[in-house]
C-alpha cells in the first residue's frame, strides 16, 4: 500500500486572490475548479503536489492547527526576489541554517508560508 501527501486544503476569504496569489507567486496551476461540498473548490498543481482551496473564510485567527506551509526552491533569493517585486510581505530577513536557507511569508488570509532551499537537496526528497 502506497500513500502519499497530495494537498494542503486552505480556507480562502477572497478565493480568486488567493489563486491570483499562487498564480503570481508560484507559477502554481489551476487544475480543477468547480463547486463541491456546497461551495467552489479549486485545484492549484504547485511542484509535485496540490493546494486547495474551499471558497469559505477562515473559521479561526491564523492557523488553528497549521503552523505554516513549506514550499521548496532551488534558488531561494531569486524566488524572494520576484515575490518582492510582486508585493510580498516578508516576515524575516532570509535565515541561514547548516543544512537549510529559508524565510516567512505572509500569504493570503494570514497564511505563513515557508519559503526554503536546502544546502543537501537529496537529504530532503524520498527516492522510490
Amino acid at each position: 500500500m502506497r500513500v502519499g501527501l497530495d494537498h494542503v486544503h486552505l480556507f480562502a476569504s477572497d478565493v480568486d486572490a488567493t489563486i491570483a496569489y499562487f498564480r503570481t507567486m508560484f507559477a502554481a496551476e489551476v487544475v480543477w475548479d468547480e463547486p463541491a461540498a456546497g461551495t467552489r473548490n479549486v485545484r492549484l498543481a504547485l511542484g509535485r503536489a496540490f493546494v486547495h482551496l474551499y471558497d469559505q473564510p477562515p473559521k479561526a485567527p491564523r492557523g488553528g492547527a497549521v503552523h505554516h506551509i513549506g514550499l521548496e526552491t532551488d534558488d531561494l533569493d531569486a524566488l524572494v526576489a520576484h515575490m518582492k517585486a510582486h508585493g510580498a510581505a516578508l516576515r524575516n530577513p532570509v535565515r541561514d541554517e547548516p543544512k537549510f536557507r529559508y524565510v516567512m511569508v505572509a500569504g493570503p488570509d494570514d497564511l505563513l508560508i515557508e519559503l526554503y532551499q536546502s544546502r543537501e537537496p537529496a537529504r530532503w526528497r524520498i527516492v522510490r
